[in-house]
């Protein structure tokens, strides 16, 4: 036996879900649409027509499933809101029960000795925003996302002390806008917007972002603490030399400076300015200002990296191109868990060494479940084996991570690949909604037990 690898004392273990891919209740108690509900309904955009009308029926099993994530040991549960629950319309009348929803699972977490993390955007606008005012292009909706930032401190802070504003801001702009894989898709579906759109999206999130920051501090019951999460640029050196360390620190820079950057430092580099000309977002000062508002910690989504080298151009460096041949997880993505331990490390270098939560991390896997009933992931325990080696290196290195969060505590609707892909610990029967956990569930609760990768 080697060396115990322990994580240090105060090391949050979390389970992490969004509200749109395990809710269901679409239709229930007068939560208004989403983009999402909408972007559903276009054929041929999710894999064979899946939707969140059922997803995996959290919104009537929260009993059930708290009870589940205290039996797995986990001490911290991060869920996000879906916004048209509370106001329906993304603004005007609150909707009560949506209030009454989250306030249930709040105290249900509470009793059962688990800390709850709130993400108040995950994906989920309200249609309304988009019909009335072109979703995210426009900074209207920027600040609707600040007043209902502040709705849900002043109802929820009393008990809540940790929030993150929103989840992957590529995700709902890039992804939606010019790639037109998300909702709310394209303008015309297929044809990409421009970037000078994506940008000022992007722009007018992150404007979002610093709103909600300074609505849930004002409106705050009691102290909180609140960041961001995002699924930032996990790059890693090749070959552990200083020429490769440091390109792959130049490519972190620069594929951070139209986003996470700003949030640390109130501006846009002259850099990200002179790259982007005419493409850039239109913003002010002012603007600006409140995007700087101070975060006390982020959340990262660390799935895979690009493996980067030095080289001769006007960069410094170049991603290396991955073979198929490399190991990949059921979305194909490739398993490299150095991407964890760069992360990190360039966060303290160029974040100010800010804390950090790996908010997400996980893969899908060919989950087959046993003739006894039994689910035998071992790749995702070997997958988790190897991220988890990087991140207690990380600590005992002296970056500053704080806690892990698995992706995700349980089978749900995975976007645009519907059902057939499957990410939880807990496997979800579509058909019954029963719970099974894996043994990767088993593999985490030791793990949680020791405090130290087994």
């Amino acid at each position: 036996m080697g060396i115990i690898q322990r994580f240090p004392e105060d090391f949050l273990w979390g389970a992490a879900t969004a509200s749109f891919q395990i809710e269901g209740a679409t239709n229930e108690d007068g939560r208004g649409e989403s983009t999402w509900d909408v972007f559903c309904r276009r054929p041929g955009v999710v894999r064979e027509n899946g939707n969140g009308d059922m997803a995996c029926d959290h919104y009537h099993r929260v009993k059930e499933d708290v009870a589940m994530i205290k039996d797995l040991g986990y001490k911290a549960y991060r869920f996000s809101i879906a916004w048209s629950r509370i106001f329906p319309d993304g603004e005007g009348q609150i909707n009560q029960k949506g209030l009454d929803f989250y306030s249930n699972l709040v105290d249900e977490l509470l009793e059962a000795g688990i800390e709850p993390y709130v993400t108040l955007f995950h994906w989920d606008l309200p249609q309304a925003l988009e019909v009335k005012y072109d979703g995210w292009r426009n900074k209207e909706v920027a600040r609707l996302f600040g007043e209902y930032s502040g709705v849900m401190s002043g109802h929820l802070s009393d008990r809540v002390s940790n929030w993150f504003t929103l989840n992957e801001l590529d995700n709902f702009t890039r992804m939606a806008y010019n790639r037109d894989r998300h909702a709310p898709g394209s303008k015309t579906p297929g044809v990409a917007e421009s970037d000078k759109v994506v940008n000022q999206a992007i722009h007018n999130s992150m404007l979002g972002h610093g709103l909600s920051v300074q609505a849930v501090r004002a409106n705050a019951k009691r102290p909180v603490r609140i960041g961001i999460v995002d699924h930032p640029p996990a790059c890693w050196p090749i070959f552990h030399t200083p020429e490769n360390i440091a390109a792959a620190r130049k490519m972190w820079i620069k594929h951070n400076e139209y986003k996470l950057l700003p949030i640390i430092e109130g501006l846009y580099r002259q850099s990200f300015i002179d790259r982007m000309g005419e493409n850039m977002p239109e913003y002010t000062d002012a603007e600006m200002k409140i995007i700087g508002s101070p975060c006390d910690f982020m959340g990262f989504n660390i799935y895979s990296g690009a493996p980067v080298r030095a080289a001769d151009n006007e960069d410094g460096y170049e991603a290396v191109e991955i073979p198929l041949s490399m190991c990949k997880t059921f979305m194909g993505w490739p398993i490299t868990p150095k991407s964890i331990y760069y992360a990190l490390l360039f966060a303290k270098e160029t974040f100010n060494n800010i804390p950090i939560y790996i908010a997400e991390n996980g893969l899908a896997c060919d989950d087959i479940e046993t003739k006894a009933g039994e689910v035998l992931d071992i790749d995702r325990i070997e997958f988790y084996r190897q991220y988890l080696d990087m991140a207690q290196k990380a600590t005992e290195d002296g970056l500053n991570l704080k806690g892990f969060f698995v992706w995700s505590l349980m089978d749900n609707f995975e976007w645009s690949a519907g059902y057939t892909k499957r990410f939880g610990i807990v496997r979800v029967d579509y058909s019954t909604f029963k719970r099974t956990p894996k043994l990767s569930a088993e593999y985490f609760k030791e793990i949680i037990k020791q405090n130290a990768l087994i």
